[in-house]
């Protein structure tokens, strides 16, 4: 049961939904980038502010290379903003930037499913290759236990995947909560940065359908649902 034609076919959906949600998530970005918040406040101070209006002092914020690839390290406490949110006063860099800080507040007030989602890298990262490995293997073996084996390590990500979603959604409110309340931006200019947020979120949605499909694929072809029994 190795991954075969028939597994794009199956997965056209999910395609055609993470393309969508990544179109969507830089054309939005994109299009607000060119509105500048009233503020002057850069995405770096518009994370600090935040982060100061809630009593988080103790989180670093620095600048990291690439194209949207802002995160927050809850180990080292640091936010890493990517260097068109860092340095720029746009909508759009302080809606990311903002989110962030939301993340950084999450693990400040021990938001539960971020602790779960974090206890659960270490297994997704043994599970981003592992799966296929035990499936290839359990395949060509005709060893079904190895098979099984590797759709339960899969599993692991799948279900890191939907706890991603909710901790996503919660930074994206808080961000857009206390972009007001602290002052950052305008209640006209929040239904802009919030939509830069919105539509980010979509490309968490079509990860988790994505990786739900996938376990629904491997599921099928091991037979383990979906088989009828005479």
């Amino acid at each position: 049961m190795i991954t075969g034609f028939d597994y794009y076919i199956f997965m056209i959906p999910a395609f055609i939904l993470a393309g969508l949600a990544t179109l969507f998530t830089k054309t939005t970005f994109n299009k607000y980038s060119h509105h500048e918040s009233m503020s002057g406040l850069t995405g770096s101070e518009a994370a600090r502010k935040m982060l100061n209006f809630k009593g988080v002092r103790d989180v670093r914020i620095e600048e990291v290379n690439g194209f949207l690839s802002d995160h927050y390290d809850p180990i080292s406490r640091t936010l890493r903003l990517s260097p068109g949110v860092y340095n720029s006063g746009s909508l759009s860099a302080i809606g990311v930037a903002c989110h962030e800080a939301g993340h950084a507040l999450q693990h400040a007030t021990g938001y539960i499913p971020l602790t779960l989602r974090s206890a659960l890298v270490p297994a997704v990262q043994i599970g981003t290759y592992a799966p296929y490995i035990l499936i290839a293997l359990g395949a060509a073996l005709n060893n079904f236990g190895l098979i099984k084996l590797g759709i339960l390590l899969f599993g692991l990500v799948v279900l890191f995947s939907l706890v991603t979603l909710p901790v996503e959604w919660n930074a994206t409110s808080r961000a857009k909560q206390l972009m007001v309340t602290a002052g950052i931006v305008s209640s006209n200019e929040q239904v802009m940065a919030g939509k830069v947020l919105n539509a980010a979120f979509m490309t968490y949605v079509a990860a988790a359908f994505s990786a739900l499909l996938t376990l629904l694929y491997y599921l099928l072809k091991a037979g383990l649902i979906g088989r009828r029994d005479d």
